[in-house]
């Protein structure tokens, strides 16, 4: 039987805000936004969640991620399109349930054989990883081959964040080392970074916003000085501060024609804020 390798991800990869051609499933996360429940992306987009955010200040948001349920329906799908294989590759097991929740749905399902990939990250880099991994499996790679170069950029990227609340992170329970913050020290706006291992972690405690964006900047150029990277921005409902960003991207190598940017999606927006922006970088081969 011929092998046919379908890519899975999850809500937290953002692939939703930006044009592909590939047939990647997504396990969606579902939002809380007080009595209600909506399917990410689906039933809410990133805009309308942050203004409804932004627009009633007692509103908390929370999320859950997919029941096993339906990520069985989904591995039951793959089946009945003649998929043998799928890869999932996940949100950081630090920050969610998914990961494991994927393995446990796969085997309840017969005729399919799933490999779950930890990405150790969320946002863009988890995005590319689907990406190449589609791409490969497009052009007939096998699973090993895929694997090895999931880990080649999940160990090969880095993302800082500057962000406007700490309550979402605090309160979510997402923030590593979180009893620092508590009471009125949840006015720092902090420097925030994905550790190796997945977590989200403090990198410095900074006491305005604009200085916490302008300490991201010279963190990415002194990391990045003499290194071929692949910048990206991605931000919660903050278009000003991202085209500052990109201005000084720009400014500091003129050759950088485009710089990518995307927002993140409500189900990573319920944890990190309104107005949080990240910027990162994958170093090429």
């Amino acid at each position: 039987m011929e092998k046919k390798i379908a890519i899975i991800s999850c809500s937290n990869a953002c692939l939703d805000y930006f044009s592909h051609d590939y047939d990647i499933k997504i396990f969606r996360s579902m939002l809380h936004l007080g009595d209600d429940e909506y399917l990410d992306h689906i039933e809410i987009k990133a805009d309308d969640f942050y203004k409804r955010l932004e627009e009633d200040k007692s509103i908390f948001p929370s999320t859950s991620y997919m029941p096993i349920g339906q990520m069985i329906e989904i591995y039951e799908g793959l089946v009945s399109e003649g998929y043998t294989h799928a890869i999932v590759i996940s949100i950081s097991k630090e920050m969610s349930g998914i990961y494991n929740a994927s393995i446990m749905s796969a085997k309840q399902v017969e005729g399919l054989d799933v490999t779950v990939f930890d990405s150790k990250t969320l946002a863009y880099p988890q995005a590319k990883m689907a990406l190449v991994a589609s791409k490969m499996a497009r052009e007939n790679a096998d699973i090993p081959e895929i694997i090895k170069e999931l880990e080649y950029i999940r160990d090969h990227n880095k993302i800082y964040f500057a962000v406007n609340t700490l309550i979402y992170l605090v309160k979510n329970g997402r923030l590593s080392g979180a009893s620092g913050f508590i009471g009125g020290a949840l006015k720092i706006k902090p420097v925030l970074t994905i550790s190796q291992e997945g977590k989200v972690e403090t990198v410095e405690k900074i006491r305005t916003f604009s200085k916490a964006v302008d300490h991201v900047l010279d963190l990415y150029f002194s990391e990045t000085k003499d290194l071929k990277v692949e910048p990206f921005i991605i931000h919660a409902n903050n278009p000003e501060m991202r085209d500052y960003m990109k201005a000084k991207l720009q400014e500091n190598d003129p050759t950088l024609t485009d710089v990518f940017s995307m927002p993140l999606t409500a189900a990573v927006g319920a944890h990190a804020g309104p107005k949080t922006i990240g910027l990162g970088y994958y170093i090429k081969k």
